[in-house]
């Protein structure tokens, strides 16, 4: 098997106010938009497309018993300055659930949630303690210690 692309789609209750968070605080743009159905692509610096979907939970295509909401959902999203991010979040009024910090494992990150309630993890890698730079795997380490963290 060749596998040619890989995405998540999220069951919601409101479609169009996920695509707009989407959009408006992530740089998300759709591509197909169903109503029902929307799937969203944002380009990175060295030109993958990064891709996600917002569907209607209620939707008929999903299978009868498992017509919810997603719940216990969690989207990182890895970006070049997550302080800049984590500045338009709470400028623009957007729930943190886990303020802007440094985790020993290798991440400066927070926490906020989209419209529907699904975590949104918003990270920029840091230099792992050596503790946790044992835990990594081959070339695992994306970034080189700096001095200044």
């Amino acid at each position: 098997m060749r596998l040619t692309s890989l995405y998540s789609v999220i069951g919601t209750t409101d479609v169009a106010a996920s695509r707009r968070f989407y959009e408006l605080h992530l740089g998300f743009r759709a591509v197909f938009d169903a109503t029902w159905y929307v799937h969203l692509v944002r380009e990175t610096k060295a030109g993958a497309i990064v891709q996600l979907a917002v569907m209607d939970h209620a939707h008929e295509t999903i299978p009868e018993g498992f017509r919810a909401p997603a719940r216990g959902v969690l989207v990182s999203l890895e970006v070049e300055d997550v302080d800049a991010v984590y500045e338009r979040f709470t400028a623009a009024g957007l729930p943190i659930h886990l303020p802007l910090r440094d985790e020993p494992f290798g991440q400066r990150h927070f926490i906020s949630a989209d419209p529907g309630g699904i975590l949104v993890d918003v990270i920029s890698p840091i230099p792992p303690s050596p503790e946790f730079a044992r835990f990594y795997v081959g070339d695992g380490i994306a970034v080189s210690p700096s001095p200044d963290r």
